[in-house]
């Protein structure tokens, strides 16, 4: 069993109903058993601000853990099976707006660089709305590198990140 940190995010069709609905076929998953998650964050759309293709709405973010016996590229392809039951739409529009983005962010201490799968997930030291919910459910995690995420500074920038209140 390995530990796989998923990243989850959504700005379009009720977004904090689309990553609740998210975490509950996470728990679903076949060999794997989803162990914590962090709280739901509202965080400002990623890309280029002065873009008129990328004007889009705020999202909603979180980071789960799933223990798992699912080999990466297997859990890959459930993680896009739940995309795909959410109607996620993958366009031309890099960082896009989207009904659900399942991320494998990390898969136990591996690294893995292959056509269909990059892990540590590209990105992940720089993406506070990651690293902010990574650090609260699991402060001590180091990459496979040996960083800690609680050392990056990402982890420590709230710039357009705002915890949500509870339902």
């Amino acid at each position: 069993m390995v530990n796989a940190f998923i990243g989850l995010g959504s700005n379009l069709n009720d977004p904090r109903s689309q990553v609740e609905t998210a975490l509950e076929e996470l728990a679903q998953l076949p060999q794997s058993k989803l162990t914590t998650f962090s709280a739901l964050y509202e965080t400002e759309p990623m890309g280029p601000a002065d873009s008129p293709d990328l004007v889009q709405p705020g999202y909603i973010n979180a980071v789960a853990v799933l223990m798992t016996e699912l080999e990466p590229e297997k859990l890959l392809d459930q993680l896009q099976s739940i995309e795909n039951r959410h109607h996620r739409v993958r366009g031309e529009i890099q960082w896009g707006p989207r009904t659900l983005d399942l991320d494998l962010l990390l898969y136990g201490d591996e690294t893995i660089n292959t056509e269909c799968l990059t892990v540590p997930h590209p990105g992940i030291t720089e993406r506070n709305f990651v690293l902010i919910p990574m650090t609260e459910i699991s402060p001590d995690l180091k990459l496979p590198d040996g960083r800690a995420i609680a050392d990056l500074p990402a982890s420590h920038d709230q710039h357009g990140v705002k915890r949500c209140p509870p339902k």
